[in-house]
C-alpha cells in the first residue's frame, strides 16, 4: 500500500492547485469555451470575469466555432469580416415560416374567412420549375381569401443584442402557381415590439397574367433595405383565389 500512499500524496498538491478553470492555459480555455452554445457565451460566460470576456471576444474563438459547425469552410479567412457575426447568422439561417408548403396540413396558419374549407392542401403541380423536395401546396377555392402567419424573432433565437449588432437582412420568398382567372397577392410587414408597422411591402401588388403564362410557377421576393434592429416580428399574409 505504500506506493499508493506515495502516489496519493504526490497528486494532492496538484489537486489543490487546479481548483479554478481560470488556471487553464489560454488556448485550452478557448477550446473549452468553444464547446459552449454561442448565445450562452455572449449572454452568460462573457460576464463571468475579464479573462473570460477577453476570450469570448477573440475572433479565434468564433472562427473555431464556425469550423466546428462546418460553416463557410470553402471561404477564405480574408472574406470573413467578423467571425462572431458570421457564426450567429449562419447558425440561425433557416426558413422562419412554419409549415410553408402544407406538409402539416393547415397548422401554424391563420385564415381570414368565415367559410370552412376555403383553403385546401393538394399535391404540388409539376411545371417548368420543379421542386423535388416539395410535394404539397396550399390552394384557395371558391373565393379570394387570406392566410396569415406571424413570426416573432425572439422566439426564433434572434435576441435584441444580436439584432442591434448585426442588423441582418430579412428575405422573404414565396412561390405561386398561376392558373387562369386566379389572383395572388403578398403582403409583408415588419413590426415593432408593440406590433406597430415599421415597414410594409406588397411586391407586384396584383398578380394577373396573360394566357401565355398559364401553368407556371412564379416567385415573389422581398428583402429589407434598412436596418432592422428594432424589428421584433414579421407578418406574412397571402391573398389568393379564383376571380
Amino acid at each position: 500500500m505504500a506506493p499508493v500512499r506515495f502516489l496519493s500524496s504526490w497528486l494532492r498538491p496538484l489537486r489543490r492547485k487546479m481548483v479554478n478553470i481560470n488556471d487553464l492555459p489560454p488556448d485550452i480555455l478557448e477550446g473549452v469555451l468553444s464547446l459552449v452554445p454561442g448565445k450562452e457565451l455572449v449572454c452568460s460566460c462573457r460576464l463571468v470575469c475579464s479573462q473570460w470576456r477577453d476570450v469570448v471576444d477573440m475572433p479565434a474563438l468564433w472562427k473555431r466555432k464556425c469550423q466546428q459547425e462546418g460553416y463557410l469552410l470553402t471561404m477564405s479567412d480574408r472574406s470573413i469580416p467578423d467571425w462572431k457575426t458570421t457564426y450567429f447568422l449562419c447558425s440561425l439561417k433557416r426558413n422562419l415560416i412554419k409549415n410553408p408548403c402544407g406538409e402539416k396540413g393547415l397548422k401554424f396558419w391563420e385564415f381570414k374567412s368565415k367559410k370552412k374549407k376555403v383553403w385546401k392542401i393538394e399535391k404540388a403541380p409539376e411545371a417548368d420549375v420543379y421542386f423535388p423536395h416539395i410535394r404539397k401546396c396550399f390552394v384557395a377555392y371558391h373565393l379570394c381569401t387570406f392566410k396569415h402567419q406571424l413570426v416573432t424573432l425572439k422566439n426564433e433565437g434572434y435576441w435584441d443584442e444580436l439584432m442591434d449588432e448585426t442588423k441582418p437582412d430579412i428575405v422573404v420568398k414565396d412561390w405561386y402557381y398561376f392558373s387562369p382567372n386566379y389572383r395572388y397577392e403578398l403582403c409583408i410587414k415588419l413590426l415593432s415590439a408593440d406590433f406597430s408597422v415599421l415597414q410594409e411591402c406588397r411586391p407586384e401588388e396584383f398578380f394577373r397574367h396573360q394566357g401565355r403564362d398559364e401553368d407556371k410557377w412564379f416567385r415573389t421576393l422581398f428583402t429589407t433595405t434598412q436596418p432592422v434592429s428594432v424589428t421584433s416580428a414579421l407578418s406574412m399574409e397571402t391573398k389568393a383565389g379564383p376571380t
